[in-house]
């Protein structure tokens, strides 16, 4: 196999890693739209394949929360950091991507001014930036392994690229070379490499920082989750585990565990909960904009049909946790210019009429049940819900009266969410 032969392939595999990679995080984009099922059906059947087998179980599930607000301070800044991340790395892989191609117009040679004057490939670095930004947004683990491939790949690229200058540029690009650094300027390079035992000889340098990337990338992956894990704030009472999506319901939240705790009158409204089985539930207003990943709870929270995926997506790349926390219903009220009071009177799920409530003091919550399953034999509770290898399928719900403890009715579900089959994020 010929030199030209094997850049050609390198080509190939890079640019198919980007549109693997993009597909795959911008998944998020496409399931709040209307073509989400068409999308589904060629990718979710891959989703399902991961799903079956133990060994890639874990790739389709969540390191970072999406449902649930992050409930510290450093989860809610690794969030904003992954907007940031986002805007910052596809703003700069464009405009160096301009400086590249206004340089081949105007016949300019080599690149060098700008950041190209202490960075060879900034284009790869800021799609790099952009890429973490998209892993954080969307986080399921498959997008931080597709991540690692491209970073592996544009290596390989950015490496054949140097070789084909330096045989049409020679010493000028050599030159080049020594004064800048291949993804971050020299001088960090320098640091980075001292501080990173990796082997003297070029072959095995190479192979080992290959490996190194992988690592490193899905790594901080399982790192992320275990903090995000150990971070909910959980109320657990026998085989019901609650988690707030909201951290401010926390006390909402075991005020709606003693519920269950200490009986009710309204039990027919949970009556598909099981004594055998486990459960976790997830505490949130009763107008929820995203609860229909949970469950199947109507059509009101099916968002690729509301026919919003624009203002969707620019509230969640730019609106972090107002988008979560805001009401539909005040939305609503904005967006046609209507008094707030009557859009929530005519959108509450619940059909509450009570003049003066406002959604931010509603003290009804909805709780959407989840049955978890797993082969073993203990009880799971609290982190082990969320277990690669537990088998979560919606239940039901039930609407809460937090302050006087009535249920207020319940409804048992189908095992399909608002996306059907597809699986959805569980933190």
């Amino acid at each position: 196999m010929n030199q030209k032969t094997v850049t050609l392939i390198e080509k190939i595999a890079a640019k198919g890693s980007i549109f693997l990679f993009f597909v795959m995080a911008f998944e998020v984009m496409i399931m709040i739209s209307p073509f989400a099922f068409f999308f589904y059906s060629v990718f979710n059947p891959i989703l399902h394949w991961l799903d079956a087998h133990w060994a890639t179980r874990w790739l389709t599930a969540f390191f970072l929360p999406h449902m649930i607000l992050p409930p510290t301070s450093f989860l809610r800044a690794v969030r904003i950091l992954g907007s940031l991340l986002f805007l910052a790395g596809s703003l700069g892989f464009f405009v160096c991507a301009g400086q590249v191609y206004l340089g081949k117009i105007l016949k300019r040679g080599i690149a060098h001014r700008g950041l190209y004057g202490r960075i060879r490939h900034p284009q790869y670095l800021f799609l790099g930036i952009w890429g973490i930004g998209m892993a954080i947004l969307w986080p399921r683990f498959i997008v931080l392994a597709s991540l690692s491939l491209m970073f592996v790949l544009y290596r390989f690229l950015a490496r054949d690229e140097e070789q084909r200058m330096l045989a049409r540029f020679g010493d000028g690009y050599r030159q080049y070379m020594e004064r800048t650094g291949m993804f971050l300027p020299r001088s960090l390079e320098d640091r980075l490499a001292a501080a990173i035992p990796l082997p003297e000889s070029g072959l095995a340098r190479h192979a080992a920082a290959m490996l190194l990337i992988p690592v490193l990338v899905i790594g901080a992956g399982f790192l992320l989750r275990e903090i995000t894990l150990g971070s909910l704030p959980y109320a657990t009472y026998t085989n019901v585990t609650l988690v707030p999506i909201l951290p401010e319901d926390e006390k909402l939240s075991r005020a709606a565990l003693a519920v269950f705790r200490e009986g009710t009158d309204s039990r027919a409204g949970i009556a598909f909960l099981k004594p055998d089985k486990d459960y976790l539930g997830y505490v949130m207003p009763v107008d929820y904009v995203m609860q229909g990943m949970l469950a199947d709870t109507g059509d009101t929270f099916h968002l690729h049909k509301q026919q919003h995926t624009f203002a969707l997506i620019t509230d969640w790349v730019l609106h972090p946790f107002e988008h979560l926390r805001r009401s539909p219903s005040a939305v609503m009220a904005e967006m046609n210019g209507v008094d707030p009071d009557m859009a929530r009177m005519h959108h509450c799920p619940l059909g509450i009429q009570e003049q003066g409530l406002t959604c931010d003091a509603c003290p009804y919550r909805r709780i959407v049940f989840i049955e978890v399953d797993h082969d073993g034999k203990d009880r799971l509770s609290r982190e082990t819900l969320f277990d690669f290898d537990a088998r979560r399928t919606p239940a039901g719900f039930v609407d809460i009266d937090i302050a006087t403890g009535r249920i207020i009715g319940g409804k048992a579900v189908g095992k399909a969410t608002a996306w059907r089959d597809v699986p959805t994020p569980a933190l």
